[in-house]
């Protein structure tokens, strides 16, 4: 094996770039033995690497053990990274052959003071991966990473420091390594982003969602940026620690493809700073140009306009022409005297800039020159004087003619707006379908109106003197006055005539209309209370009821029979009612009277009275099927309580039974302590065998429940109390069996023999008045007094099985 080593003094590295090299060489080989997944990840990153450089010349490897064996793509790899030739390879396909081209590669990489330890020829050209993917390491960090510079620092740490500033801004960001920084793939997007925020949508990106993240970001460089797909985003994901190597390859594209363009942008500046000041000038040039064309053209075009005296001949006119000069001081004339300074000061500046640039003084077009402009302004204010005094006088003279004028046009829109509407409401024939009330009421109000019509002949009278008087003035206006004036006679001359025709319509209705009332008025008093039976036949059909047995579900299916067979009378009455307002149609169409549809007397009309019945009709068997079902849910309700009250009956002695029997277990104590906690364990198993009984009774409650049944006659048991009744029986079984194995502890510890503890017990039950096994502070007193000091350690074991007041 050939080493490769430079000398100090040929070194292109400074002693920190030295000491990374000496790092990455010492753990290539821990690297790949302690992670497998970290040399899929190199082997991924390293052939896309090798590749986006290859492809330059036209070729790419597949394999990067195999492709770099003969060293021909490796010799090629290096010319095109380094932009140098290397010696002429060899073509021949013998082993030797291919160990010189390698070693002209890796001489040409020791050259550039490299060092290559452990790396020889012979395992490159035997394919060895380990040391193929090593070699590659250290051409990337020498040709793509070694000259990266940020701010004195260099190499990994310039890169490093790169992107941390670049991706400093960022939420959820925080690059620290190349390895664990970038996993779930928001620093790749965030480096693309701010160089190119057009191609990511920052914002909507998850850091939860990292495959996602990471495939965004490869697919964007490789489309746009031209930097190939290196890293599997799986890979880095389900890698506890992605490998440092394969990330820094991947970040070193990014840094080399956007420094490049930052460059070329920064060189275009500088060109574009260098045209600036001339473009400035011209546009100096331009915009004096412009502003003094427009200024010059809006002077030309305002003088005409104060030099007219031509009067107006209304009054709105005069003053529409006041209001545009007196627009015309306060917002047009302003922003020009702006202008004309602004233009002043803008060719001063000009001129300034061309002579500290040592170019020539600018010279505007012919007419265009500040002296031109003042000129043209001091004729405008010439222009401008005595305006504003002739358009008042002449205001004053009109106002004087506009009265008259005015007065004959208040009292026409006084007269107009009383008759606006009045030819339309004559002229209506709203008595046609009208009740008789409404024809009387009808009646009266026209009776009004002719009262009032009467009283605005005057104004007519003055309306018509008035116009007389503005034709003798010869009044501008006076053909509208006159126009005006006519309309209003002849709608006059119509409103009487059409004032009597509506007043015999109004009498000929109110004669037809008195013999229908009659009718209405029976119909009226027959159909309310028909009208209510079948409004509470309804609501009773449709009320809801809650029954919580057969027997209450039974009385209302005999209720709902008896409300059946009262249908047929209903309908009879039903068929009378109609048949009054069939006779009201009839007579109404005979005399060719349009009736109203409503009958004044009630609002209840056949329409509402048939569809009620329609609706009890079909409410009838609604409501016999409700009660069917209801029925049908209160027999299967009752069959649940039965089942639930059979079994429960029967559990709730059995384990009051229990009880009691554990009961006298604990107090009479019969044999040794050994055969007792025999016996109790035995009959806790007989206990715990019963508890599928338990079990189907909660089954059984578990349907009660569904069907919502709150009560149950056949039991006074609830499974409420038949669980804590459960509970307690385990809870009891349990702590007895638990009080039996501490006295057997305390007896074997204390040295009691079988004969005193049943001395002790005997004194214990004497002393245990009640018989329930708890004794109260004054009976404790009693037998410690009785018995004496021996009694202490048996009292001790029974503290843990007894409770005492």
């Amino acid at each position: 094996m050939v080493d490769y080593h430079a000398s100090n003094n040929q070194s292109l590295y400074s002693a920190g770039e030295q000491q990374i090299y000496m790092e990455q060489e010492n753990d290539w080989d821990r690297d790949l033995l302690l992670d497998p997944a970290w040399e899929k990840q190199q082997r991924k990153t390293f052939t896309a690497w090798c590749n986006s450089h290859l492809r330059k010349a036209g070729t790419q490897i597949e394999n990067i053990e195999e492709d770099f064996r003969d060293g021909l793509k490796l010799m090629l790899l290096l010319e095109v990274i380094s932009g140098e030739r290397l010696p002429k390879p060899e073509r021949g396909k013998m082993r030797v052959h291919k160990i010189n081209n390698v070693n002209k590669a890796l001489d040409f990489i020791a050259s550039k003071g490299v060092k290559l330890v452990s790396i020889g020829a012979e395992e490159i050209v035997d394919g060895n991966a380990k040391m193929t993917l090593g070699m590659i390491w250290t051409i990337i960090l020498r040709f793509a990473i070694q000259d990266i510079s940020v701010e004195e620092t260099s190499a990994k740490e310039g890169l490093l420091l790169w992107c941390q500033r670049k991706t400093a801004p960022y939420k959820n960001v925080n690059v620290q390594n190349f390895h664990i920084s970038w996993k779930d793939g928001l620093a790749f997007n965030a480096l693309i982003h701010r160089h190119r925020p057009e191609l990511i949508d920052y914002d909507k990106l998850r850091k939860d969602d990292p495959v996602t993240n990471l495939n965004n970001a490869f697919e964007v460089a490789e489309r746009y940026l031209d930097i190939p797909k290196m890293l599997d985003a799986e890979d880095i994901v389900n890698t506890a620690r992605p490998d440092e190597k394969a990330i820094m390859t991947y970040v070193s594209s990014f840094y080399h493809a956007f420094s490049g363009a930052q460059k070329a942008e920064t060189a275009a500046n500088r060109i574009c700073k260098v045209l600036a000041v001339n473009q400035e000038n011209e546009h100096l040039m331009e915009d004096y140009e412009k502003l003094a064309s427009d200024l010059l053209e809006w002077i030309r075009r305002t003088i005409p306009w104060l030099e007219n005296r031509a009067p107006e001949k209304t009054m709105t006119e005069m003053q529409q022409k006041l209001e545009d000069f007196r627009d015309y001081r306060r917002v047009h004339k302003p922003p020009k005297v702006q202008e004309k300074c602004q233009l002043e000061i803008n060719f001063n500046t000009l001129q300034t800039k061309l002579r500290l640039s040592n170019r020539p003084a600018f010279m505007p077009s012919e007419g265009r020159m500040v002296s031109d402009i003042n000129g043209a302004w001091h004729k405008l204010e010439g222009a401008e004087k005595g305006y504003e005094e002739w358009l008042l006088n002449e205001i004053r003279r009109l106002e004087r003619l506009d009265h008259l004028a005015e007065k004959f046009r208040q009292k026409a829109a006084i007269h107009e707006s009383w008759t606006d509407g009045k030819e339309t409401m004559l002229k209506q024939k709203d008595y046609e379908t009208a009740t008789l009330s409404e024809i009387k009421a009808l009646l009266k109000k026209h009776e009004a109106f002719e009262s009032d019509l009467a009283a605005h002949q005057d104004r007519v009278e003055q309306i018509a003197a008035i116009a007389q008087e503005l034709n003798e003035l010869d009044y501008y206006d006076s053909p509208s006055v006159n126009a005006r004036c006519q309309k209003i006679c002849e709608q006059w001359d119509a409103l009487g005539s059409l004032t009597q025709n509506r007043r015999e319509s109004l009498e000929r209705t109110e004669k037809q209309l008195e013999s229908i009332d009659e009718l209405y008025l029976e119909y009226a008093k027959r159909a309310a209370p028909f009208n209510n039976w079948m409004e509470g036949a309804m609501e009773d059909l449709q009320d809801m009821f809650i029954v919580h047995n057969i027997e209450e579900i039974q009385g209302l299916l005999t209720a709902h029979d008896q409300f059946k067979s009262t249908l047929p009378e209903a309908n009879k009455e039903r068929e009378s009612i109609q048949a009054i307002q069939a006779e009201v149609q009839k007579i109404a169409q005979y005399n060719g009277i349009k009736l109203a549809g409503n009958n004044p007397y009630t609002t209840i009309t056949p329409q509402s009275i048939d569809k009620k019945w329609e609706k009890v009709q079909q409410l009838v068997p609604q409501r016999d099927q409700a009660l069917q079902e209801e029925l049908a849910r209160q027999q299967s309700n009752d069959h649940l309580r039965r089942q639930f009250a059979n079994q429960a009956n029967m559990i709730g002695p059995w384990i009051q039974n229990k009880m009691e029997e554990i009961g006298r277990i604990s107090i009479e104590m019969n044999g040794t302590l050994e055969d007792q906690l025999t016996h109790l364990r035995q009959y806790e198993q007989s206990i715990i065998e019963y508890k599928p009984n338990i079990d189907q009774l909660e089954g059984d409650h578990q349907l009660i429940q569904e069907a919502l049944i709150f009560d149950n006659k056949y039991t006074a048991y609830t499974m409420e109390h038949l669980r804590v009744g459960w509970e307690q029986l385990l809870t009891t079984i349990a702590r007895t069996i638990n009080e039996i194995e501490n006295q057997i502890l305390t007896r074997d510890a204390k040295g009691i023999s079988q004969e005193q503890l049943h001395e002790y017990r005997t004194s214990f039950n004497h002393f245990d008045k009640k018989r329930t096994g708890i004794m109260d502070s004054d009976d404790f007193r009693a037998l410690l007094i009785s018995t004496g000091t021996p009694w202490y350690c048996y009292l001790l074991s029974q503290s843990t099985q007894h409770s005492f007041s």
